[in-house]
């Protein structure tokens, strides 16, 4: 009786794959957010030296708790009865959570960091405590226990970097999102508890691949709403507008590489493994780089519409060539989650754009925007002649291939 009750609450065997209404909603507030990181990003533009690692490394740290709170929210949905009314309401409280976060992030770091903490700390603790007791009796319930718990060690950092004083700030909170992340990949382990790892879980796999993708797309349209903006506000001229066309292109064929082949896979991918948990868990963390990898090119295209023949600038040369090199390296590492091979002609891409490197650093911004373009639409030719004539390929995944079930109660 006690397994029965809170059953109601997981997501059945059959249900759809397609995300709800209410998660495309709940994507709205970091819309919000993922543009607020391109914008710190982008203020990065006239750093040099150490000045440019450390806000990179900000930024970077602000970005990583919203995809934290963003994953954890994807995997919920993937586990629970999305339309049930109390995983709507803890969906729609991440939101406002999410939002809070968006909207103070340009000045986390500074005099809104206390916020920023306090919506972060709502939902990594709140968020479990209300689906377990929502979960009653059902073993199920001690994995949301374990985060709370989790959650808890590592709160006085969140709040001790926000409250201290603001050089002790980024350590600290480095310190934190570390905990954080470690406990997620050891599976919360508590000395009463054991452990549950996150690639034994049962989910809905086609439901996570679908989330999966539609944050690559999110990302890829924040892009597109940079590329729109700048033009719009920037003294128009041939050069802008040939940057305007460059990064649109840039933007399509990022769309085209992502999704041809193994991208469109990925759904099936998931199907087809015995432990969709597993496939999960590597498929997340090659998203979070793909997303990152398109918001830093974002960047680069900002940059270069505003001084298309402007001074090469070593920040400039990280975000309109890092980012396009970030993202190829992530293509690759999906491709073998869900083909189980690696792309020769994304390896070309990558080698390319390295070897062009020490020339693009002397150049002027629009030349290397121009080759990373050139580049891309190379890796997107030769993706497609190698399958021209071939017969449709299956996702052949090597995670978690040949095993089955869970015996985890847990999970």
């Amino acid at each position: 009786m006690a397994a029965g009750r809170g059953a109601e609450l997981l997501r059945p065997p059959r249900s759809s794959g397609r995300a709800t209404f209410l998660e495309l909603f709940f994507d709205l507030a970091f819309v919000v957010a993922l543009t607020r990181v391109s914008q710190r990003f982008a203020g990065l533009g006239d750093d040099t030296g150490w000045t440019l690692v450390t806000g990179f490394g900000r930024t970077l740290l602000l970005f990583l708790a919203l995809w934290l709170i963003w994953s954890h929210t994807a995997w919920i949905t993937s586990r629970y009865e999305p339309e049930h009314p109390i995983i709507q309401a803890v969906v729609v409280g991440t939101m406002f959570a999410g939002l809070i976060m968006a909207v103070t992030l340009p000045r986390a770091m500074e005099e809104r960091a206390l916020p920023f903490t306090v919506a972060y700390l709502m939902v990594m603790v709140l968020r479990p405590l209300v689906v377990a007791a929502a979960l009653r009796g059902h073993p199920r319930r001690l994995v949301p226990l374990r985060l709370v718990v989790w959650a808890l060690a590592s709160a006085p950092l969140w709040l001790a970097g926000a409250l201290g004083p603001d050089d002790l700030r980024l350590p600290l909170w480095v310190v934190a999102l570390a905990v954080d992340y470690l406990a997620w990949a050891l599976g919360w382990p508590l000395p009463w508890l054991g452990v549950s790892k996150v690639g034994r879980w049962r989910i809905a796999g086609a439901h996570l691949a679908d989330r999966y993708q539609q944050m690559f797309l999110i990302a890829l349209g924040e892009s597109i709403l940079v590329i729109g903006v700048v033009f719009s506000g920037a003294d128009y001229s041939a050069e802008r507008a040939a940057a305007f066309a460059v990064a649109f292109a840039t933007s399509a064929l990022l769309w085209r590489i992502y999704f041809y082949h193994a991208g469109l896979l990925l759904s099936e991918a998931f199907g087809r493994v015995g432990m969709p948990g597993r496939l999960g868990t590597a498929s997340e963390r090659t998203h979070l780089v793909i997303v990152l990898s398109v918001l830093v090119t974002a960047v680069g295209y900002e940059l270069v519409i505003d001084h298309p023949f402007g001074q090469p600038r070593p920040s400039w040369l990280l975000f309109v060539v890092g980012g396009p090199m970030l993202f190829l390296v992530a293509r690759i590492r999906l491709e073998y989650e869900i083909l189980g091979q690696v792309s020769r002609a994304q390896i070309i891409g990558l080698a390319a754009l390295v070897l062009c490197t020490p020339v693009l650093a002397r150049s002027a911004p629009m030349a290397g925007l121009t080759a990373v373009a050139g580049v891309l639409a190379v890796v997107a030719l030769l993706g497609a002649l190698r399958r021209r004539g071939q017969p449709s390929e299956v996702s052949a995944s090597p995670i978690g291939r040949g095993e089955s079930g869970d015996r985890d109660s847990e999970a």
